[in-house]
């Protein structure tokens, strides 16, 4: 494997920095991983994701197989070239979209049949063997092993054989692996449920992965579950190998999760809000289309060295969001995207010299959280979303 990690800084339970070294480059951890599922980061190209500082990002494999195909990315020599980001990737498995996004689902040991959310005719099968194939195709740094991810919610004995069968789908994966100088990642299933959680850890751990997950968390549950089950996790993975945790994008979540042993993050939340308006500050976040920045003539976050804040006003944005020009979805991008690596560029710093506690405790007591039931009924209602147009289609065929 081509792929190591480095431990500069660490505690049995607590904040650990590190280097993570793969074929196209270091990862300074924690780190923040940029989504870009398709191929891309929304909104902005691959020379401003450098600007801003990302060092990695993270693409889906459920999407860039199903378009614009395995025999394109062949064809284009791999994922970086067709991207054109020479800096490290990571690539997830699929199968949190295929078991969230797709249509008239057969799930069984073998794999995950579904049909194509984008055609809705078009059959496939998921199988462990078929996601490293996608991932070794693609040529990522780092590949995850396929998992189920059950929804919040579910009972002991469904959770309990999702589980199972992420641990049996994630020995396939390590069998079906031909290149070693990708490194792949095990994912830690059990749901809500602490025996759950740490019988999967053990079991996950005790596999020859190069780093390790926790999935299946960020998924609706109330935060205080999340951060128990980093707790009943984190201990029990290997201290030399990263930690991962899947779907985690909030700046309040950083700290909580850095300082529970936590080394990694992806989330498409950064990006997303920020297409919707909301502006991270050290503050929290705020709504550029409010009233108040209309007039407002410096930028939205005063000592902020985004491109974003370096170059306009608040009410130039306020006024881009009001017009819905394009405009304002890349600036608006840049800015959030920056603040979050900033952020976590100031943790590592702060591990590294004995400053965490106190950079945590600072920004935690100035920074307001978004309102924890307005985000859970928005995911709610994204949810029920993708059930409908589930329904709808299996109502036509």
């Amino acid at each position: 494997m081509t792929n190591a990690f480095t431990l500069l800084k660490t505690s049995p339970t607590g904040p650990r920095a590190g280097v993570l070294r793969t074929p196209h480059g270091d990862v300074p951890t924690p780190v923040f991983m940029p989504v870009a599922t398709q191929g891309t980061v929304k909104a902005v190209s691959p020379e401003e994701l450098k600007g801003l500082g990302a060092s990695i990002v993270l693409s889906n494999t459920y999407h860039l197989y199903l378009r614009p195909g395995l025999e394109v990315m062949r064809r284009a020599g791999g994922l970086h070239r067709f991207m054109a980001w020479d800096g490290p990737i990571l690539t997830d498995s699929g199968g949190f979209q295929v078991l969230s996004l797709t249509f008239l689902r057969r799930l069984s040991d073998e794999g995950v049949g579904f049909r194509s959310h984008i055609d809705g005719g078009s059959e496939h099968m998921l199988t462990p063997e078929l996601a490293i194939e996608i991932q070794e195709t693609l040529g990522s740094d780092i590949m995850m092993a396929l998992d189920e991810c059950p929804a919040f919610g579910g009972d002991f004995e469904a959770i309990k054989a999702a589980t199972e069968r992420t641990h049996r789908w994630a020995e396939r994966c390590l069998a079906r692996r031909r290149n070693t100088g990708q490194a792949l990642f095990g994912i830690v299933q059990g749901g809500t449920f602490p025996e759950l959680r740490r019988d999967s850890a053990r079991f996950i751990a005790g596999l020859p992965f190069d780093g390790y997950a926790l999935g299946g968390l960020s998924v609706g549950e109330p935060k205080p579950v999340t951060y128990a089950a980093i707790e009943q996790c984190a201990p029990l993975l290997p201290e030399d190998r990263p930690r991962y945790l899947m779907g985690v994008g909030s700046p309040e979540d950083f700290f909580e999760c850095v300082s529970r042993g936590i080394d990694m993050f992806d989330s498409v939340l950064p990006t997303r809000v920020a297409r919707n308006g909301a502006i991270f500050t050290t503050e929290g976040r705020e709504d550029i289309g409010n009233a108040r920045f209309k007039e407002m003539m410096g930028p939205i976050e005063p000592g902020c060295d985004c491109y974003t804040c370096r170059t306009f006003s608040a009410a130039y944005l306020h006024h881009l969001f009001r017009c819905q020009e394009l405009l304002a979805y890349r600036l608006a991008t840049i800015h959030n995207l920056r603040f979050i690596v900033r952020l976590m560029q100031d943790i590592r710093r702060a591990i590294l010299d004995g400053s965490f506690d106190g950079l945590k405790e600072s920004f935690l007591r100035r920074y307001r959280p978004a309102d924890a039931e307005v985000a859970a009924s928005q995911k709610q209602k994204w949810m029920e979303a993708q059930k409908r147009k589930r329904s709808a289609l299996e109502a036509e065929g």
